[in-house]
């Protein structure tokens, strides 16, 4: 892709958030759109950060540590300021990885287990700081999905709140590749009720919902979505 699609395509998946937002009754800086740059050539990545994208999302623990080395300098030549960066790790965290995880992202929306939970909490206790998180919730019932099941996450998130070492910040939730929008939407509105449900039973704002990519991330703004997590409609397809 050119470098200059980027900035075109970005002011369109903003323009769609503010129409989404707007036709749910919401204003339109209620979501924070996260480019997801796995995978993508580090010109397109500063394009997009040059055209006032802030907050990155990668699934690899491993390359997002690279990239946020990599792009520092990129970024100060392009003009903008590395710090300003807000990076988000989206995949599967691995417990074997969660030591290089720890203390590098702005908010880690993968949170799939209370062993990774108690560990991350661990981890961010021993360095004296809380680590904010995400607790993802399989909402598609699909066997290679990640996350709670519906039916255990608030009680998770239970368990989750009393460690002191995590910032239990909401759920993450991806409905299923190529459903229809009603099973989309039902999906989305599914994770929507079990975050109002954990606010109760915790007595946190929990005030994020990571919900929506590239293909439905406006079913999910109608929904509640407070971050929406968009890469081919910004980058193109990945190579």
């Amino acid at each position: 892709m050119d470098i200059r699609a980027v900035a075109a395509n970005l002011e369109i998946v903003q323009q769609r958030i503010a129409a989404a937002c707007a036709a749910s009754g919401r204003l339109a800086d209620a979501v924070r759109l996260v480019a997801v740059s796995k995978r993508i050539p580090d010109d397109l990545v500063v394009a997009a950060c040059a055209a006032g994208q802030r907050d990155l999302g990668e699934n690899r623990v491993q390359d997002a540590v690279a990239r946020q080395m990599d792009l520092a300098p990129q970024l100060a030549a392009a003009g903008v300021d590395p710090e300003t960066i807000r990076w988000h790790f989206i995949g599967h965290l691995q417990g074997n990885k969660a030591g290089r995880a720890s203390g590098r992202f702005h908010l880690l929306h993968g949170v799939d287990s209370l062993k990774l939970a108690a560990k991350l909490a661990r981890l961010a206790e021993e360095a004296g700081r809380r680590e904010p998180v995400l607790l993802e919730v399989n909402i598609s019932g699909e066997d290679q999905k990640h996350g709670f099941a519906p039916g255990a996450a608030v009680a998770a998130a239970a368990e989750t709140a009393a460690l002191p070492g995590l910032e239990l910040r909401g759920f993450m939730g991806m409905a299923r590749y190529g459903a229809a929008d009603e099973e989309t939407v039902a999906a989305f509105a599914d994770l929507r009720r079990l975050a109002a449900s954990a606010r109760e039973i915790t007595g946190l704002a929990l005030p994020e919902l990571s919900m929506g990519m590239s293909g439905d991330y406006e079913a999910a703004v109608g929904q509640g979505a407070t971050v929406v997590r968009v890469g081919s409609a910004i980058f193109g397809p990945r190579g």
